[in-house]
């Protein structure tokens, strides 16, 4: 095996099925990883593993650590870091009933905010029951990272963080669409069938695993490389395309509330537009989710550097 093969042989033991959706999909995740991981200092970075090697045995983290290969430490420990950024996903495995019932919390990966179209425009209804804890458990971690408490604790917060910060970024995370044939809202995308009628349910496809799905739809890993030779550049075309200099201001807000209102606003203004029931979405659509998607991915990595560095950058954690 090479490279990062060593590390996904060891991360498909811990894994979960293709099937279920959850924003982004490991591309997308990890891609915030990768783009996280070059904005800490190398003091964070140390601090950071340390702590993630001190998780409870009954997440599996630490086993996910792979020591062997020919890679650098800090190419390991990237890797590692990535890979992290999947694990909320990971313990929705039942297979691994322990571990699930101990971690997994589907209603934390997602808050809608509910609106419908009025004369062509998008209306917010504040009037219909909360939905998700996304922001509530966002704040909550970040919290933790600065508390008096166990590192094993502040590992599982660190791995929280980096994927419901990457989720939050997803604009169907934020939005629940309410129309006549959804009256309680359509799930982030979720009832929104892109599939023709009658196609099996195993086989249907939505719109918000659309989304999840954006970079491997737009640029798939055809020639199945490791995720060093396909997410790596990727990644480092995403940080040329939307520099952390040009999105300085931007990326300096870590309030996860904004973050929301961001994606609702992407979400209720753009993700349904040009997409119809029942049809695949066009190349156009796709290019232009694709673009969306990259800012959005490039920011959750900014702002996820932006959090841990303001927890771990100065003394001792």
């Amino acid at each position: 095996m090479k490279r990062t093969c060593i590390a996904l042989a060891l991360a498909a033991i811990f894994t979960f099925s293709a099937t279920d959706a959850a924003a982004w999909d490991d591309t997308g995740h990890k891609l915030t990883g990768y783009i996280a991981w070059q904005r800490l200092n190398p003091d964070v970075r140390e601090k950071i593993f340390k702590i993630l090697m001190s998780a409870p045995e009954d997440s599996n983290i630490a086993a996910m650590y792979t020591q062997y290969g020919s890679r650098s430490a800090d190419a390991k420990r990237r890797e590692f870091f990535m890979l992290m950024t999947t694990w909320a996903d990971m313990v929705r495995d039942s297979n691994f009933p322990v571990r699930f019932k101990n971690y997994h919390r589907s209603s934390w990966h997602y808050q809608n905010v509910f609106w419908e179209t009025r004369s062509g425009k998008p209306v917010e209804l504040t009037d219909m029951e909360n939905s998700g804890q996304l922001v509530e458990k966002i704040e909550e971690f970040k919290r933790v990272l600065t508390s008096d408490v166990p590192p094993a604790e502040k590992a599982l917060a660190i791995v929280w963080l980096e994927h419901l910060i990457g989720d939050i970024h997803q604009p169907l995370h934020a939005s629940g669409r309410v129309t006549s044939s959804n009256p309680k809202g359509d799930q982030g995308g979720n009832l929104f069938l892109l599939t023709p009628k009658g196609t099996p349910r195993d086989k249907q496809e939505n719109l918000h695993w659309f989304w999840d799905s954006i970079v491997v739809r737009y640029s798939p890993n055809t020639a199945d490389k490791c995720d060093a030779d396909y997410i790596d550049p990727i990644a480092e075309q995403i940080m040329k395309d939307h520099p952390y200099e040009k999105l300085k201001a931007e990326a300096a807000e870590i309030s996860s509330e904004k973050w929301l209102r961001e994606s609702y606003v992407i979400a209720s203004t753009e993700v349904y537009k040009g997409v119809e029931w029942f049809n695949s979405p066009s190349d156009k659509y796709k290019k232009k989710a694709y673009e969306i998607a990259e800012q959005r991915i490039a920011l959750a990595g900014y702002r996820m550097a932006a959090v841990l560095t303001a927890a771990f950058a100065d003394g001792p954690k």
